[in-house]
């Protein structure tokens, strides 16, 4: 080797040294962020929307529609010792030049504009958001696309709802004795068993006031798939409500105690606000569509959320049912909210293993539904106050909350073995009430049928 040769070599070396402890201390970093956050917002780095734009994607929403191809991970040139991420920009999966210029040929040959686009890692497809231009329906376009084999899925860009509302003014203080529902499902008792500490429950939905007394520790990960505004992120509603249902955890006696005081909660923001309208006239109510809720469950799936917790409803979706199937398959629970007419066939209730819940007390309109405490709950409002709220939202929090607790004493129960539970759990009563120390009872050795209550 001649000198040039050595000095060539060297440098070479040195920058590929650049190189990988830059990778290396980015990847790191983000672990960081992700473990250490302590409710901290971390900001999606790919796909951002902002509100504007996504209300008006809403405004144009019977133009808007999902169109995937396939984006094979081993096209995708990774570094040594990586393993495939999601969208997030992260070293590994991402849009290869050959899917990205398929979805540039789909636009022309069909007349759409490309709003935004994304690799969804866990189907290995390249996802755009495209809005039909011509004069052609969207229906007529996407009959049109469902014969184009270039085409993996395409489907119309939906709209889903929260499903919960106020029913009293707000509260301070400390009010666990007023947590009926608590009391009603055994929960205060099986936490003398299981607090379900360490249990990774996503909540897709709004934002959540991180920093809330009654979820300090709680939050393990928060990220924005709607708007970059941290301030408002902590003033969402119903997902500072669903939190608290599941993981609210009262700090120095004060406050509220949730079903899985010792879980740890994922907050995705794939929810908004919306305005008091005719569509939705709740005022703690909020929309979500396709696209924020596939960026949700996406980095549900990267971060080995073992419960899912969906207190939203909305129509069937073919690009939201492939996520949920995956995370099903790789031993997530998935609980989803049934929307007040009951219908069993919307998303996410209407995907086979999805737990479906609702209302105790409401009229008994499946046997196929788990039914939780979802009338006037106390749970966590923002700015570190306190409310009642109804709806199915609150009680899917419930029962997400309960599956917690069971995986907490048995970390291999998959969603056939808690759902079966939950049911043989639930009373022969009028409201078929879930009972979480049956429930316990019926996957572990612990029972809790003897104890006292935890507070």
């Amino acid at each position: 080797m001649n000198a040039f040769d050595d000095k060539y070599t060297r440098s070479a070396r040195l920058r590929i040294g650049s190189m990988i402890r830059t990778a290396c201390g980015a990847a790191l970093a983000s672990l960081l962020v992700a473990a250490c956050t302590g409710g901290n917002l971390v900001p999606s780095p790919a796909v951002q929307m902002d509100l504007k734009t996504l209300d008006q994607m809403d405004q144009k929403i019977d133009r808007m529609i999902i169109v995937t191809v396939a984006n094979p991970s081993e096209s995708v040139p990774m570094l040594a010792g990586t393993t495939a991420g999601a969208y997030d920009g992260a070293p590994g999966y991402t849009a290869y030049g050959s899917a990205r210029a398929m979805m540039t040929a789909l636009t022309k040959d069909y007349g759409l504009r490309e709003v935004t686009a994304w690799p969804i890692a866990p189907l290995q497809v390249h996802c755009a958001i495209l809005e039909v231009t011509g004069k052609q329906t969207r229906a007529e376009v996407l009959a049109m696309l469902s014969h184009d084999k270039r085409v993996k899925l395409a489907q119309p860009l939906q709209v889903f709802h929260t499903q919960s509302s106020s029913s009293a003014p707000g509260y301070d203080g400390n009010y666990i004795n007023l947590e009926q529902g608590l009391r009603d499902i055994d929960a205060l008792k099986v936490q003398r068993v299981s607090q379900g500490n360490d249990i990774l429950v996503a909540v897709i939905d709004t934002g959540i006031d991180v920093s809330h007394p009654d979820l300090a520790g709680r939050i393990s990960f928060a990220r924005d798939f709607v708007e970059r505004d941290p301030v408002l992120f902590k003033q969402d509603k119903h997902g500072t409500a669903v939190a608290g249902v599941i993981a609210a955890n009262p700090q120095n006696g004060r406050g509220i105690v949730g079903i899985a005081p010792g879980a740890k909660i994922l907050a995705l923001k794939a929810c908004w606000q919306s305005p008091v309208s005719e569509r939705d006239s709740s005022p703690s109510g909020a929309i979500c569509n396709s696209l924020t809720l596939a960026q949700a469950l996406t980095t549900a799936i990267k971060l080995h959320a073992q419960v899912i917790n969906l207190s939203l409803s909305g129509p069937p979706d073919p690009l939201l049912t492939q996520l949920v199937n995956y995370a099903l398959r790789h031993g997530s629970i998935v609980v989803g909210a049934v929307p007040p007419d009951g219908n069993l066939d919307a998303f996410p209730v209407g995907i086979p293993n999805v737990i479906p819940a609702d209302v105790a007390g409401n009229a008994v309109r499946s046997d196929s539904v788990i039914y939780a405490p979802g009338h006037d709950v106390l749970t966590l409002t923002p700015g570190g106050h306190y409310d009642f709220l109804s709806g199915s939202s609150i009680s899917t929090a419930c029962v997400s909350g309960i599956a917690a607790l069971m995986l907490a004493v048995d970390r291999h129960l998959d969603a056939e073995h808690v759902y079966a539970a939950l049911k043989a759990s639930s009373g022969a009563g009028p409201t078929r009430m879930v009972n979480a120390c049956n429930a316990l009872a019926a996957v572990s050795a612990n029972s809790c049928a003897a104890t006292g209550v935890a507070h």
